[in-house]
């Protein structure tokens, strides 16, 4: 029995190991210790889904409202990251996060702070843009802009 229980075990660290994809983009964040790591970044029904990694090497807790836009002053949107965007530098175009009806980003709500040594997965949804564009740019506040990140379709 303690053999069938042993190699459970290691089927099922095996398994989850194959889980954890190698990030498509990396970069660094203002604060020392922070990373951010896109895991995916893929065109599907008209919209992309942007999957991010953050990775709080740092002392102090990050908060994820950090990543909310607030340009107008309102807080429509408190505790979204609805400040990140995309860039297709060779069409001239940003694009925004989409928003819902009631003037909700779509993307992670209410994220709690990531604590000193830890991480949280964040998404964000935008418009689609052209089927000609395979890589484009992606600006998280607080974090280096990533130019030219691999868009799957």
């Amino acid at each position: 029995m303690r053999t069938i229980i042993a190699m459970l075990a290691v089927i099922s660290l095996a398994s989850s190991s194959s889980f954890a994809a190698e990030p498509i983009a990396t970069t660094d964040g203002e604060a020392p210790g922070m990373t951010l790591q896109v895991q995916e970044l893929k065109v599907s029904n008209g919209t992309v889904m942007l999957k991010f990694m953050v990775i709080n090497g740092g002392t102090e807790r990050f908060d994820p409202d950090a990543l909310t836009d607030n340009r107008d002053g309102s807080s429509h949107d408190a505790h979204s990251i609805g400040g990140v965007y995309l860039v297709d530098v060779a069409n001239k175009k940003k694009y925004l996060p989409v928003y819902d009806t009631d003037n909700h980003c779509i993307c992670s709500r209410e994220s709690q702070r990531i604590a000193p040594q830890s991480s949280a997965n964040l998404w964000v949804k935008f418009p689609a843009p052209p089927d000609s564009v395979t890589k484009i740019g992606v600006v998280v506040p607080h974090f280096v802009p990533m130019d030219d990140v691999p868009l799957s379709r």
